[in-house]
């Protein structure tokens, strides 16, 4: 196998380095978050009902 051929078929250094790059990154990141109670967070459960102003009535069906 010739080196032009090795390139064609294997990743490049230079994508071998960008993945490292940003695979260092997430784990910074990750890292920086790493402990956090998620207090800034909401519920994302808020308001899922409208107010409720009245109690429902269930009716039997006649007929």
């Amino acid at each position: 196998m010739t080196s032009d051929e090795q390139k064609a078929t294997g990743p490049s250094e230079e994508t071998k380095r960008k993945f490292r790059e940003a695979l260092e990154r997430k784990n910074t990141a990750a890292k920086q978050r790493e402990g956090e109670s998620h207090l800034d967070g909401g519920s994302s459960a808020q308001g899922t009902h409208g107010p409720v102003d009245h109690k429902r009535e269930f009716r039997r069906k006649s007929g």
